[in-house]
């Protein structure tokens, strides 16, 4: 398919026939995905994070990486050699992948602002997805990536690998068995001692790292060395901070184990630069608390909060994150690092025979190839990821804004407050990768 045709077909077709029409390929894909049929995947960002995932995916038998793709050529040339991709399966434009009838599904693992725009450019070509967290920039972008899923019919799969972990699901099971009562808060946390990045000015970006395409869908900025590899995560423009880059993961199990399944209603937040004198935009100290009220009546309120501080190596439960719930019977933590402790009433502790395993990135992985071959819901369906990302979202607003919020899970949008919704989404520059109705 031309770029132009493409173009069109992606922002200008009605939703309804441009479902149907895809709607017959995604059909023929899946068909060609069978249980005995070997997986083509597409690695999408060829860093530290996609060549970590990708290795997971070829550990699986009858899967094959058949294409890689990034803007940096240092970076897209590694990873050629490590899974013996061919030149001409080795590119910058992920238009080229996606034109591939024969490719099943992609490995999503760009910087943020690209992964929801990637993952629906993927599932309206018929491909399945997996992104990496957090699975969008914005709100907005997160419920356009959900539709994609839904209208395409398609497998995707959140990189949040608790989901998958024995030892979550376990914990999280033992909370919906009541073994601390009633749950009404939880508290989750992500400390750890991160660097300076410091100041940089302006510069013309190093040979071989195609820019303009890296920023892709994003609005024009000049590049910065330190906003390059990996430190992107700490700008507006590109990123969602550490509460995205990390805290995402603890927040989705948080979530989980509350037992809440949709946005919260009001959100209290204060943080900003602490410690930190250089050029990173989000907060380096943040405190948030989400409340989920519910039917409004007791027994049906609940509260999560989260914790923050990238200065610090001392944390609660000696664990750099983790959750406590708090039952009417007692309390329970758990970590995706393989902890896990249960108290009863007046802190007496309650023995459980539960193996402690770490966050299990291979069984995540596995998960969503299962699906692929066999049917069935993924363990961090693409909903639930919109909701747990979301919560980072509404949680860098409200420190950005600096002051409660209240929020329509309905509609995703915040009550009379219209500085804060202009933050719900962004603005597009015209690009091939801007998502359909953003």
């Amino acid at each position: 398919m031309s770029d132009l045709n493409r173009r069109d077909f992606l922002h200008h077709v009605p939703t309804g026939l441009a479902a149907g029409a895809i709607g017959q390929w995604a059909v023929a894909s899946a068909r060609a995905a069978g249980a005995n049929d070997r997986l083509r995947i597409a690695l999408i960002g060829c860093g530290g994070r996609g060549t970590h995932d990708a290795k997971l995916f070829v550990s699986n038998p009858g899967v094959e990486i058949a294409w890689v793709c990034d803007a940096d050529t240092r970076r897209l040339a590694a990873a050629a050699e490590t899974f013996d991709i061919p030149a001409d399966h080795a590119v910058s434009d992920l238009r080229t992948v996606l034109d591939d009838q024969k490719l099943d599904a992609v490995l999503v693992a760009t910087p943020n602002h690209w992964h929801a725009p990637a993952s629906i450019l993927a599932c309206d070509a018929g491909k399945h997805v997996y992104v990496e967290k957090p699975c969008s920039h914005n709100i907005r972008e997160g419920r356009l990536l959900v539709d994609s899923a839904r209208r395409n019919n398609r497998v995707v799969q959140h990189g949040t690998q608790s989901r998958s972990t024995s030892t979550t699901q376990l914990a999280v099971q033992m909370l919906k068995e009541g073994i601390i009562g009633d749950v009404y808060a939880a508290k989750t946390w992500n400390i750890q001692r991160r660097g300076s990045i410091g100041h940089a000015q302006p510069t013309d970006p190093p040979s071989g790292f195609d820019y303009d395409l890296w920023v892709g869908p994003a609005t024009m900025k000049p590049f910065q060395p330190n906003c390059h590899h990996s430190t992107w995560n700490w700008f507006y423009h590109f990123g969602c901070g550490d509460f995205g880059n990390d805290g995402v993961h603890d927040i989705d199990y948080a979530m989980w184990g509350l037992g809440v399944d949709t946005h919260p209603t009001n959100i209290v937040a204060l943080g900003g630069k602490y410690a930190f004198d250089d050029d990173q935009e989000f907060p380096d100290t943040q405190q948030v608390t989400f409340e989920y009220p519910g039917d409004g009546k007791p027994g049906s309120r609940k509260m999560l909060i989260y914790e923050q501080r990238l200065w610090s190596t001392n944390y609660p439960q000696n664990c750099d994150s983790g959750v406590e719930y708090y039952g009417t019977k007692g309390q329970l933590f758990t970590s995706r690092r393989g902890k896990l402790q249960v108290l009863g009433e007046r802190n007496a502790r309650i023995d459980v025979d539960v193996p402690l395993r770490g966050q299990d990135d291979a069984a995540h992985v596995t998960n969503f190839i299962d699906c692929i071959r066999n049917g069935g819901t993924p363990n961090a369906e693409i909903e639930i990821g919109h909701l747990s990302t979301s919560l980072c979202h509404l949680g860098n607003i409200a420190v950005r804004v600096g002051r409660a919020l209240k929020f329509d899970p309905q509609t995703e949008q915040f009550l009379g407050d219209d500085e804060a919704n202009k933050l719900v989404t962004r603005e597009y520059r015209e690009h091939w990768g801007t998502p359909k109705g953003a």
